[in-house]
């Protein structure tokens, strides 16, 4: 455990966690996503190297990785909203059903094995990554937005998000683009949903925590304490830097780099799959 570490390794192990969450910060801010897709990954490799039961990591950094979205999310929304690419509309009409998807998978995700999590976790990066390698913009502009498209998706999205510790915007910016909204409002909205998946998806990992009484250090429920601290800081204002920049680059290149970044990430957790 962390306690036994000497003074480099514990300087070792804050500098990993520092740099994760400029980038967690950054991207969630820039896409418009919660962080959790790299704060995930990097969260399961620091806690597997300080001897934390394996049949814990995952669900300890989904909801630890939930927990630092929610300030993070929060500071991205009002950077989008300030510069007016936030539709509340579709926050209410669409966010009720994300949240019910939620709210389904923290207690579902709460009594799966570690394995089962990390292959879902790849098997779901693979098709986000392809979606932003070859999706391309749509020009027709329809916003039509049906009750049965936004509960099917509405849950869909929210229940694969908790099952992976994310704010569920890299499936919804894709969706409110389909449905005809222009990419920054789609970003900046599903910024705002995303701010609700990480409050309830924080609230349910918490809950089923504590209710299976894992008993890990310095952690309440599935949510670590030390984690927590340590990214906040540096992730709010980085998700500041990123909703800034957004509105600035061509989005489009990024969104390739980043899903080939994600392609790598799969490989990697598809290796542990077969490993664990």
């Amino acid at each position: 455990m962390i306690e036994t570490f000497g003074t480099n390794q514990i300087l070792i192990f804050l500098f990993i966690m520092s740099v994760t969450a400029v980038f967690a910060g950054f991207f969630a801010g820039f896409f418009g996503i919660g962080g959790g897709i790299i704060t995930v990954p990097c969260l399961f490799y620091i806690f597997s190297s300080v001897g934390i039961d394996k049949s814990f990591i995952m669900h300890l950094a989904v909801g630890t990785s939930f927990a630092i979205i929610i300030p993070t999310a929060f500071m991205s929304v009002f950077t989008h909203y300030k510069h007016q690419a936030v539709d509340f509309r579709v926050v209410k009409t669409y966010g009720i059903f994300v949240v019910i998807g939620v709210v389904t998978g923290t207690f579902f995700a709460a009594f799966m094995h570690t394995k089962s999590l990390v292959l879902f976790f790849s098997i779901v990066i693979y098709f986000l990554a392809l979606n932003l390698i070859f999706l391309k913009d749509k020009t027709k502009i329809k916003l039509k937005f049906s009750l049965l498209q936004r509960t099917i998706f509405g849950f869909i999205v929210g229940f694969v998000s908790s099952l992976m510790g994310i704010g569920g915007a890299i499936m919804n910016v894709p969706i409110l683009k389909f449905v005809g909204y222009t990419i920054n409002k789609a970003i900046g909205s599903a910024a705002s949903i995303g701010f609700l998946i990480s409050i309830f998806g924080c609230l349910g990992f918490l809950v089923s925590g504590i209710v299976i009484k894992t008993d890990m250090p310095m952690t309440i429920g599935f949510i670590n304490i030390p984690a927590f601290l340590i990214f906040i800081p540096i992730t709010i204002i980085m998700a500041k830097f990123g909703a800034t920049a957004v509105h600035r680059i061509k989005r489009e290149i990024i969104a390739k780099l980043f899903g080939f970044f994600l392609i790598i990430i799969a490989s990697r957790f598809l290796y542990e799959y077969f490993n664990i």
